[in-house]
């Protein structure tokens, strides 16, 4: 598969972000759009240079050009979508979170295997340079034993009530749009989650407009992690080791974690030749980062793989488990 053919499944912000994404990345190229209104169609297709519009998403997984669909729909549809790619052989890359409860990321995972084809979350995440840099200097123990991690991410978010981002039918939930983001970083950094505690903050309608996270972690270590659809957090993270810290000033979208040693008798944060410690990926980051989840599907096509090591079937699973129990917690549920 010298070139692979994308397919993007909907035409709404996030499709706009992956496909100029998608344009930057060696051996992509975007095959087709489907929308279930056909002007739509051709409007992405003429901005963004796709072969071929569809006024369907029937006819987008039709296509014999597209080996791949990109699912941009809201969370509450994906699983039929992705059960759509399937039965017509594609292989699929499906927006975060890949469902909205664990039973139907199972389902979908299924369907995956039955069909023989790949299926990955779309944790662009857990693909981008600077962490997976990190993660690994992190397991070496160079910075230390982590002890503590805060992440927080939250924007206002002004929306129609029946808009995606306030309406239960689709999925719309603090925790599932942007406390993902904290949880995962958490899982890459420290590990599986032993216990997660929440509180949160719930519309007229029942959904977490915000949420309060602790957590416990392998070896001890404790994280700290909140989410907002109400106000503008600092979009930073920092965990704290027993050598120092190691500082994002924006997890979301990284271009370098920093970490600083702490030096005892200097006048606590002395900074000495060759500190602090810049970890930056040693590799480009492609657009906003969802240009290197995009050749991770390529990478993984190309080896005949069925799902990515960066983004396992398990992985997207523990987290789902992990946002079922706090959903429960918080008092959300969706009527789906």
């Amino acid at each position: 598969m010298e070139t692979i053919g994308w397919g993007i499944l909907a035409t709404g912000k996030i499709a706009h972000t992956f496909a100029r994404d998608l344009a930057l990345v060696p051996g992509a190229r975007l095959a087709a759009v489907g929308s279930r209104r056909a002007e739509s169609a051709q409007a992405f297709a003429q901005e963004y240079g796709a072969a071929a519009a569809h006024g369907s998403y029937e006819e987008l997984v039709s296509d014999p050009a597209v080996d791949v669909v990109y699912i941009a729909t809201p969370h509450a549809l994906h699983l039929d979508n992705a059960r759509l790619a399937f039965e017509a052989g594609k292989h699929v890359l499906c927006e975060k979170p890949l469902t909205l409860d664990v039973a139907a990321a199972e389902e979908m995972v299924r369907l995956a295997h039955r069909h023989d084809r790949f299926l990955m979350e779309a944790m662009w995440t857990a693909c981008h340079p600077v962490i997976r840099a990190l993660q690994k200097r992190i397991r070496s123990g160079e910075f230390g034993t982590p002890r503590h991690l805060h992440a927080e991410l939250g924007f206002r978010v002004d929306a129609p009530p029946e808009g995606r981002m306030f309406n239960p039918e689709l999925g719309a939930s603090a925790l599932l749009d942007m406390g993902i983001y904290p949880l995962i970083v958490a899982h890459l950094l420290l590990g599986p989650a032993e216990r997660l505690t929440a509180t949160g903050d719930l519309s007229e309608r029942g959904i977490d407009l915000d949420i309060a996270i602790t957590g416990r972690y392998p070896g001890g270590a404790l994280a700290t992690m909140t989410a907002s659809m109400t106000s503008y957090s600092s979009r930073a993270c920092e965990i704290a080791t027993d050598r120092g810290r190691i500082r994002f000033d924006d997890f979301h979208h990284p271009d370098r974690a920093v970490f600083t040693p702490y030096r005892p008798g200097r006048g606590s944060w002395a900074v000495e030749p060759g500190e602090p410690v810049v970890v930056d990926g040693g590799e480009p980051v492609l657009g906003r980062g969802y240009g290197n989840e995009i050749a991770e599907v390529g990478r993984c096509l190309r080896e005949g793989l069925r799902e990515s090591p960066l983004v396992p079937h398990e992985q997207t699973l523990a987290l789902l488990r992990q946002m079922d129990d706090l959903r429960a917690q918080v008092g959300v549920s969706f009527p789906v």
